[in-house]
């Protein structure tokens, strides 16, 4: 039954393109690979166009091909834009230790952009490090890292993830902290819509220390995860909406108890009124597990609506 879910409806369409388009291809000789939109100049390094933008705002255009680059963006609003979606590839090259790009301007939109095989000494090697202001992400692939999006605290900004994909993503080893497939701050506001979750490598999919959260139309597929944890991770409490996900719980599992926690570390934020409805879930199949699809540590009273839930799950377990 799970796999037979998984193949009807763990793959979003927006998916497709970005699976079958993000073939690495070689970058090619000619035009500079980083244009900036408004001026028509080109650059041989992408923080060479980011400083071009400065303080002011612009899209940079990325060619198609292999990055092994990185940009610092400390002012100004950036629009980073594949010229291709899904064939401009970031691949393995970090910026201050941390990120293929690290985001501390005046606000950031991602778009059609592949961060893969990022890794760093302190175990949270992301595609992105956000530590100020907004950032939209659209149709763009995390994949094979230590971590996708890793985010410091901003609580006047808000992330927005949309028609994205992340993939082999987040660890528990070596000693370090853990790290997860998106981890942020204290956000303002994390909005997460029409995007896959899938095989992870540890930690959490989705751990969120905002205030408010928005996470509708998703599909979390742990089926093929190894030493995952929870799907959703609401660790300071939080209010907004989970509405209208998918999720599979995988085998492979360092902790199965359940699938959305709520205040499991703190209580910083309210979580009354957090509206959980219109999901679907299911664990594995003959496996004799049982799991709780909420559980919670903040004893506010939560808004629990219908949600399908397979055998083993229980609706609801206050810790």
């Amino acid at each position: 039954m799970v796999q037979s879910i998984v193949r009807r409806q763990m793959l979003p369409l927006f998916a497709l393109p970005l699976l079958f388009a993000s073939v690495p291809v070689p970058a090619q000789p000619g035009p500079a690979p980083y244009v900036v939109a408004e001026s028509g100049r080109g650059y041989a390094r992408l923080q060479e166009a980011v400083d071009a933008v400065g303080g002011g705002q612009g899209t940079i255009r990325i060619a198609s091909g292999y990055h092994r680059d990185c940009a610092v963006q400390t002012m100004g609003r950036i629009a980073f834009v594949a010229a291709e979606p899904g064939r401009a590839i970031f691949d393995g090259v970090t910026c201050e230790g941390k990120a293929a790009l690290v985001l501390r301007g005046d606000g950031a939109r991602v778009d059609g952009l592949v961060f893969q095989n990022m890794r760093v000494p302190d175990g949270n090697g992301a595609g992105i490090r956000l530590e100020r202001s907004n950032l939209d992400i659209v149709n763009s692939l995390f994949r094979n890292s230590e971590e996708g999006i890793l985010t410091a605290n901003d609580p006047q900004a808000t992330l927005t993830i949309d028609r994205s994909t992340f993939s082999r993503l987040g660890r528990c080893d070596r000693g370090l902290s853990c790290a997860h497939s998106v981890y942020t701050g204290d956000y303002g506001r994390v909005v997460v819509t029409n995007t896959r979750f899938e095989k992870g490598s540890g930690g959490h999919y989705l751990k969120v220390r905002a205030g408010r959260v928005d996470v509708e139309g998703n599909s979390f597929d742990d089926s093929q995860g190894s030493a995952t944890n929870y799907m959703i991770d609401l660790p300071s409490g939080a209010t907004g909406r989970i509405a209208n996900n998918l999720f599979v719980q995988g085998r492979d599992k360092e902790n199965y108890s359940a699938i959305i926690a709520v205040a499991a570390e703190e209580r910083k934020h309210p979580s009354r009124g957090l509206v959980i409805e219109g999901n679907r879930a299911r664990l594995p199949e003959d496996m004799g597990r049982k799991s709780a699809f909420v559980a919670d540590w903040s004893g506010e009273p939560l808004a629990i609506g219908a949600n399908d839930l397979g055998p083993g799950l229980t609706r609801f377990e206050r810790r």
